[in-house]
Parts: structure tokens; C-alpha cells; sequence
């Protein structure tokens, strides 16, 4: 237990080395708010390349594993060991890394998806409550204030009994077969054995459908799912087309590609009742269509006129500059230090704290096992549960 109940969690990291992009956006994001310290790594499977990757972000040599075993192992054993372990691997590792520093008694943050497989994610989410530990999965877009500000919208019944759900997240950057270019982030999300069965519904279908059920509070019950692979020779699926039927009567829709030129991080969410709508576009953070039925669309701007408490409370800086990426996986990084603060006591987590965790990651794996199932039965109707 950490001497200062307050000061800043002991952080420690599995992957993210030498040319990890993602690696760099969770320390960034873990600093923004001055909650964590980074203090041990086993920042690549190569033990020379996890040494050098440490040494640059000036670690204790002795606190530079050559493996996830040895770091959860030493750092449990320390007086001063790491309160927290965020797990940055392809997604194939993430239940091995996670099962390892929760056994050890070490809470975890992982990047999404949960597994590469449904069955993994059944038992990490055992390993998880076993542990008593927490579990928080970056589904960094739920950390921006105008998708909170959305989602108590819409649980105040400010848009009435809901009816559509509509999300959509485009990218072009796998439009030709930039994995057999030697490319290190598009060959690991093409290949099977590391992204899992799913490639685009993995990789940003899972981001479009989390903040849809986020926002919506709704839960999926059935889907009818088309994958395609178009690039020639590809093993995963580069497109995605899924119709969604939800409990209560709510329909959705949810479209996702890696193959759209123009499109660079086009996700977009539309959520529709019979009193009125919301978009949010992820490229235009800051702001929050609401559309009250038989009125004018009125643009509602974080920290602006109109700003809930739910979104007030996760911005940092005055309307009119802008948030938006980084601040996203901060503000999760930030209710995670929050709770894990309340841990060192035995207290429940501040009210308001909010982040995506085991259920969430269950439940993004379902929806996956579900599109690949019903893709694979010609488009057949598919439960998700």
C-alpha cells in the first residue's frame, strides 16, 4: 500500500517498445493528469529491444524486465512494486499479461479488444472477479465530455423512448495490403493468430459498437452480420456491415471499415427516440448535435451553454479550446487512478467515476463472436448472449 493514500499510482507497462504507437498514447495519457508514475516495463518480447525501450524512458535498469513472468513475479515482491500494470500487446496477449499481474495481486488496464478469442475472454473475466482486482479496458472514446454529456442525455429521457442507434467507424489505411510491406501495425491486425478471428470488427468495429451501447444504455440481443475481406489475399475481414436488434425493441446499425478512402478516423455516432436525436462526430470532439423533435438543431459545445455535470466533470480546459484523443484515454486513465486510490483504503470509488471494464470487454467479444458467426451463416440472425 502506497504511504500517500493520494499520491500517484505506481504504473508499470507490458509492451509498448521502440515504435509502438499505442504504447506512447497510454503513457501520454497516464501523465496528462499527474496520477501515475511509470516505473517498470517489459516493453517488448525482444529482451535487448525491452532494455533499450526502458533505458529511453529512463527506468531503473533492474525494473526493465526481459518478460511479463519476471515483472509480475519482481514487482510483487517489492515494498515499493507497481500498483497497476497497462497491458499495450497485440491482442492475443492481453489475457495471458492480464491472468499473470492479476494472480500477483495487481490491478490492470488493457487496451481493447479484451482477447483474441471469446473463450479466453470467459476466463480472464473468472481470473478477474477470482482476483478481486480491478479491470479497466481503454475504450478511450467513452472518456470524451460530450459522449458523457450524450449518455446522461439520453438516461434523463431527454430524447424519450428510444428507437435507433446508428455507429459508424471508417478508416483507409488498409485499403491495399500494406501488411506484406513490412508494415509492424497492419501485419499484427491481419494476421489471426495474433488480432483474433475479427479484423476490422476487432479492431474498430468493437469501438463503434461500445460507445453505441455506451450512450444508449441499450444491450444487444440479436445481429445480422456481413464481413468481407476485399483485399485480395487478406486472412481477416476489412469491412463490416451489421444490422442490430436490441432489447426493448431498439434497432441499430453499425458499419465499419478499414477500405474507405477519404476516411482517416470517421467514427460517428447518431442516437434517435421519438422526442428527439443526437449525433457526435469523433473528428469534431468538442461538439454535440441535439435535435428535439419538431425544432431547430441546436449545437450543444463542450464547456458551453447547455454543459451537464457529467461532461463538466471530465474537462480540463476552458470551451473553444479544444479536446479531444489523448484527453479521451486520460479522462479513463484518470477515473481508473481514481478507483485504484479508493482501493489503497478499502473505499468504494467517488461517485461519477466511470470507465469501461471486465463486462464491457465480455460483452465486445460477444459481439464479435456473434458478426463472425452470422457473416459465416450467410447473414443469418445471431444472439449475441
Amino acid at each position: 500500500m502506497s504511504n500517500d493514500l493520494n499520491g500517484p499510482v505506481r504504473l508499470g507497462m507490458v509492451g509498448g517498445g521502440q515504435g509502438a504507437f499505442i504504447g506512447a498514447v497510454h503513457r501520454i495519457a497516464a501523465r496528462i493528469d499527474g496520477a501515475y508514475q511509470l516505473v517498470a516495463g517489459a516493453l517488448s518480447s525482444d529482451p535487448d529491444r525491452a532494455k533499450a525501450s526502458g533505458a529511453e524512458l529512463g527506468l531503473d535498469p533492474e525494473r526493465c524486465y526481459a518478460s511479463f513472468q519476471e515483472m509480475a513475479a519482481a514487482e510483487a515482491a517489492r515494498a515499493d512494486g507497481i500498483e497497476a500494470v497497462a497491458i499495450v500487446t497485440p491482442n492475443h496477449m492481453h489475457a495471458p499479461v492480464a491472468k499473470a499481474f492479476l494472480a500477483a495481486g495487481i490491478h490492470v488496464i488493457c487496451d481493447k479488444p479484451l482477447t483474441s478469442t471469446l473463450e479466453a475472454a470467459e476466463e480472464l473475466a473468472k481470473a478477474v472477479e477470482n482476483s478481486g482486482k480491478l479491470f479497466v479496458l481503454t475504450h478511450n472514446y467513452s472518456g470524451y465530455p460530450m459522449i458523457r454529456q450524450a449518455r446522461e442525455m439520453v438516461a434523463a429521457g431527454t430524447l424519450g423512448t428510444l428507437r435507433l442507434v446508428q455507429m459508424e467507424y471508417a478508416q483507409d489505411w488498409l485499403t491495399e495490403d500494406l501488411e506484406d510491406t513490412g508494415n509492424k501495425q497492419a501485419a499484427w491486425r491481419t494476421d489471426p493468430s495474433k488480432s483474433g478471428a475479427g479484423g476490422c470488427i476487432g479492431d474498430i468495429g468493437t469501438h463503434a459498437y461500445q460507445l453505441g451501447c455506451f450512450v444508449s444504455g441499450l444491450t444487444a440481443d440479436t445481429v445480422l452480420a456481413d464481413l468481407t475481406s476485399f483485399v485480395p489475399g487478406r486472412r481477416v475481414d476489412d469491412n463490416v456491415s451489421v444490422l442490430l436488434r436490441f432489447d426493448g425493441g431498439a434497432k441499430g446499425m453499425l458499419w465499419a471499415s478499414q477500405v474507405a478512402p477519404g476516411n482517416e478516423n470517421t467514427l460517428t455516432l447518431r442516437v434517435y427516440g421519438d422526442k428527439g436525436g443526437l449525433e457526435w462526430h469523433q473528428e469534431n470532439p468538442n461538439q454535440l448535435w441535439y435535435t428535439p423533435f419538431g425544432e431547430p438543431k441546436r449545437l450543444l459545445t463542450r464547456g458551453g451553454a447547455g454543459s451537464t455535470l457529467a461532461a463538466e466533470r471530465v474537462t480540463r480546459v476552458p470551451a473553444g479550446h479544444p479536446e479531444g484523443y489523448l484527453e479521451g484515454f486520460a479522462t479513463i486513465y484518470r477515473e481508473a487512478a481514481d478507483a485504484i486510490r479508493a482501493a489503497r483504503s478499502g473505499r468504494s470509488a467517488p461517485d461519477g467515476v466511470t470507465y469501461p471494464g471486465i463486462e464491457d470487454g465480455l460483452s465486445g467479444m460477444r459481439f464479435i463472436a456473434a458478426c463472425i458467426r452470422s457473416s459465416n451463416e450467410g447473414g443469418a440472425w445471431t444472439r449475441v448472449r
